[in-house]
């Protein structure tokens, strides 16, 4: 990348229609926790106003803010002044998008977009200059600031674009501006919002009013809903991937450290691995190789790309908890603790369940695969059902344990067969106080909810116990 600043103030002043005095940024924040000197620091109302954090913003080395108003005691000349701040984001976002030729990629699915994104980022590393959020950038002030965030010398974006009500796809693809449109899935989440599974692909296929004339739509073949999502690429360019379709998954062999994957398309069979279990991230990872084809990269740096990738943080990813050093004491900790879904939950276990607990060093004499899960929100009327469900999923057979938080998953709790069930808290936060008692030398514990039921207070509290933890770079979302 080139010295070249990300924006000037008469660039953005262009952008947004706003007017402001001279300065150069060289990043764009929207939280003064985060923020690095020389960034422009966009003053979105949210939870608080960021009108209120200008100053601190300017006095923490921003370049300038931009804002809709003067805050008191602020030089007006460090400000970018617009009608509407969020707006103006998005302006920045689209002239960013227009000054760049970088072929940009959407992500959307019910699972695995923020691992498909960092997937891509991996894998297409080795042939160009990646850009791409890097947290879970996906909402309506997300997918903006990532565009906005954009070097113009960028080769290929990733954008991770998400929904939990109808109608908020298609104006985010509109905005990115798509080459490619990649959906990893559909299945039930954010129920309380969609009548179905059938609506939730509706908005999932809305991704492709984004898609540029000459674009490609990337989409599973082997859903029921797959006719839905098909239709909607009509006039695209449409290559489909799953155990049928364009791009076919002949066998993945899914082993405790890695996923070895054979695939064919169009009578080439591909052989290539990625360094996590998961049949889902073997799917995700034959639609990443599908994006590649699309652009027209090198097959074989594609995959040796792809062999590297390591899951984000916070989205499986595994890690040893040394209890006590010098007698080898330790317990395994997955910790998926920032989403949840049906569906991810399912992969979830299926990846621990491959996983070998260590027999003979705790106090039990056996190692324990352990699960602790915590509510699935915005699943609607049926919410019960489906939490209470899980218990029939056949991989919970390789568990010895299963500890509940939240009052919908009191429903999977009932379901259990007893040589499962284990506590139920209403609270993340009670779980965690029995943390010592949860957990054995020897043992596996998968974490697993949504963000708002805050297991990751459980995984804190594990984390604890130990007096060093080692990352073992696995994951399982």
């Amino acid at each position: 990348m080139t010295d070249k600043p990300l924006w000037t103030s008469e660039e953005a002043a262009a952008a947004t229609g706003g007017r402001t005095g001279a300065w150069d940024a060289t990043g764009v924040s929207i939280d003064t926790r985060t923020l690095r000197p020389g960034d422009l620091f966009v003053a979105l109302a949210d939870a608080r106003d960021g009108h209120d954090f200008v100053a601190a913003a300017l006095a923490r080395g921003a370049a300038a803010a931009l804002v809709s108003r003067v805050p008191d005691g602020v030089d007006p000349s460090a400000l970018l002044i617009v009608p509407d701040v969020l707006q103006a984001l998005r302006d920045l976002g689209s002239a960013a998008r227009r000054r760049t030729g970088a072929k940009v990629i959407g992500v959307t699915g019910s699972v695995g977009k923020t691992s498909t994104k960092e997937m891509l980022r991996a894998a297409l590393g080795g042939q160009g200059i990646v850009h791409a959020a890097e947290a879970s950038y996906n909402n309506h002030w997300g997918v903006p600031l990532t565009l906005a965030r954009m070097p113009a010398d960028t080769d290929f974006a990733v954008i991770e674009i998400g929904m939990n009500h109808p109608g908020e796809i298609a104006p985010l693809a509109r905005l990115a501006d798509l080459d490619i449109a990649l959906i990893t899935t559909v299945a039930p989440a954010h129920l309380a919002a969609f009548a179905g599974i059938a609506e939730i692909a509706e908005e999932k296929a809305a991704i492709m009013d984004g898609l540029r004339p000459t674009g490609t739509a990337i989409l599973p073949a082997d859903l029921e809903v797959t006719p839905i999502l098909t239709a909607r690429a009509a006039g695209f360019t449409c290559r489909t991937f799953g155990e049928t379709g364009d791009y076919r998954l002949l066998d993945a062999q899914v082993g405790e450290h890695a996923t070895v994957m054979r695939a064919a398309h169009a009578g080439r069979e591909m052989l290539f691995k990625i360094a996590t279990p998961g049949r889902h991230f073997a799917m995700n990872a034959l639609g990443v190789v599908a994006v590649a084809d699309a652009l027209g990269l090198d097959p074989a740096l594609t995959m040796a790309d792809l062999g590297r990738w390591r899951p984000p943080a916070g989205r499986g990813t595994r890690e040893r908890v040394i209890l006590d050093p010098i007698d080898d004491l330790s317990f395994d900790l997955v910790d998926d603790a920032f989403n949840a879904n049906p569906a991810s939950v399912a992969a979830s276990l299926e990846v621990v369940a491959v996983m070998k607990p260590q027999d003979g060093v705790g106090r039990l004499g056996k190692g324990r695969r352990i699960a602790v899960l915590g509510d699935m929100l915005e699943l609607g009327p049926r919410e019960e059902e489906l939490h209470a469900a899980i218990a029939d999923h056949p991989v919970l057979a390789r568990f010895d344990i299963v500890h509940c938080v939240g009052p919908r998953m009191r429903a999977l709790h009932a379901a259990l067969p007893r040589r499962l069930r284990g506590e139920w808290t209403e609270t993340a936060a009670e779980l965690a106080k029995h943390a010592r008692t949860l957990v054995d030398a020897g043992d596996i514990v998968l974490v697993k909810g949504s963000k708002s039921a805050k297991v990751s207070l459980v995984v804190d509290a594990l984390r604890k116990l130990g007096q060093a933890t080692v990352s073992l770079e696995q994951g399982t979302d």
